[in-house]
């Protein structure tokens, strides 16, 4: 049974949520401060985090990037509105997916266990061998472990699959929703902002410069892994 720890300060969306959740099979803990659910992640280990933006106290953001410095417990973000600027913005401080409310807890639902077979990928069929040697990055798609420069980089579940996916077939390129439809399990054109964002933060944590070598920008199709 799933652990889904909800941040929502507003009471009746967070007993809805609550309740809806319950019903779909999760076992839920709901807060209503950003504290409250910084405190509660190491007792209650939450498989994942479905987190409002606009928070009393500390915001959404400031509780999205306080967890990405100890967890890569997946993230939900919940805007109230579907504005490019708060999505994007909320996306690159570690959010693996976003709902708008009003939210309803069957789409909720398919978004956590999407984000769940994620965070769980598996070794594919017809993979290449356990450790692959991408000249300072090494990748462990069994062992799901990546590490550059012989140091560990911790990956959010949207981040991994993203280099899982991108790393199996070196040159290809994949058109944003490509990449979509594989890593997010997402069909609307509109979230291809998703991408973008994610694309940032594994460019970032594999220390990418101007010049990416791994994660590269093919202009007007989409994104490839590096050759060379």
């Amino acid at each position: 049974m799933p652990r889904v720890l909800i941040v929502e300060d507003d009471l009746d969306v967070r007993r809805a949520v609550q309740l809806g959740l319950r019903h779909q099979g999760h076992e839920v803990f709901a807060v209503e401060t950003g504290e409250e659910g910084l405190e509660q992640l190491r007792p209650f280990r939450p498989d994942v985090v479905v987190l409002d933006l606009m928070l009393p106290g500390m915001s959404g953001l400031d509780v999205c990037r306080r967890i990405r410095t100890r967890d890569q417990v997946p993230i939900i973000m919940v805007t109230a509105r579907g504005d490019d600027i708060d999505v994007v913005v909320g996306l690159e401080a570690g959010a693996d997916d976003y709902v708008v409310k009003p939210v309803q807890a069957r789409v909720l639902d398919a978004r956590i266990r999407a984000v769940l077979r994620r965070h769980d990928a598996s070794l594919p069929d017809g993979a290449r061998p356990r450790a692959e040697t991408h000249g300072e990055l090494v990748i462990d798609r069994a062992g799901l472990v990546v590490t550059h420069r012989g140091e560990p980089v911790a990956l959010a579940p949207s981040e991994l699959r993203l280099l899982l996916t991108l790393s199996a077939s070196p040159g290809q390129v994949f058109s944003r929703q490509q990449l979509l439809e594989a890593v997010w399990e997402h069909s609307y054109h509109g979230d291809i902002r998703l991408v973008d964002a994610c694309v940032k933060r594994l460019r970032n944590k594999l220390g990418e410069g101007r010049n990416p070598r791994y994660v590269q920008t093919v202009r007007g199709f989409g994104y490839r892994f590096g050759t060379s």
